[in-house]
């Protein structure tokens, strides 16, 4: 993930498309909350935001709304535990929903970017309906492969230092 964040704070264009969003106050308190163990939801949304922006220019896509809309996905300040306390259903359920509130508050919001914010779980929940645009399945894909990364990555880690011990005691005997 460090490789990709050296990437995106080099890129001069992705920057301009998010750096509104990234001098927000409240978006930054993202940097503040564990995700997926081992990161920040800022630092997770915008590894989905950046690998999603390069698939969808690639594409010929909709890469501005789809970067926009990536780091807003996640784009809530409480926990799974707050969120079903506020009886708002589950945390896949309503996050996206909160996320997309939040989102309204600092910035506009297009269709294509409320598609995108509001059915990145959809694999995971009822009611939201399947993603309408390619954008949308695009950030929501990234977004699993994302999760996926970030958690194992401590563990392949962990792996590779077993591993590198072993190595070295073999080849001492």
């Amino acid at each position: 993930m460090e490789f990709v964040r050296e990437i995106w704070e080099n890129d001069t264009e992705y920057m301009a498309i998010v750096e509104d969003l990234l001098n927000n106050e409240e978006l930054l308190k993202l940097d503040n909350i564990t995700h997926h163990h081992y990161t920040t939801r800022l630092v997770h949304s915008l590894f989905v935001s950046y690998v999603s922006y390069k698939i969808a220019k690639a594409r010929n896509l909709d890469y501005v709304s789809t970067a926009r809309a990536g780091l807003l996905h996640d784009f809530f300040l409480e926990d799974r535990v707050e969120i079903e306390l506020l009886g708002l259903g589950s945390h896949n359920a309503a996050h996206p929903k909160i996320a997309l509130k939040n989102a309204q508050e600092i910035t506009e919001i297009n269709d294509l970017e409320k598609d995108i914010i509001l059915k990145h779980m959809f694999l995971c929940t009822t009611g939201s309906g399947f993603p309408r645009f390619k954008e949308s399945m695009i950030v929501t894909l990234v977004d699993k492969y994302c999760a996926i990364s970030e958690v194992s990555q401590p563990t392949r880690a962990w792996f590779r230092e077993r591993y590198s011990l072993l190595q070295s005691i073999v080849s001492y005997s």
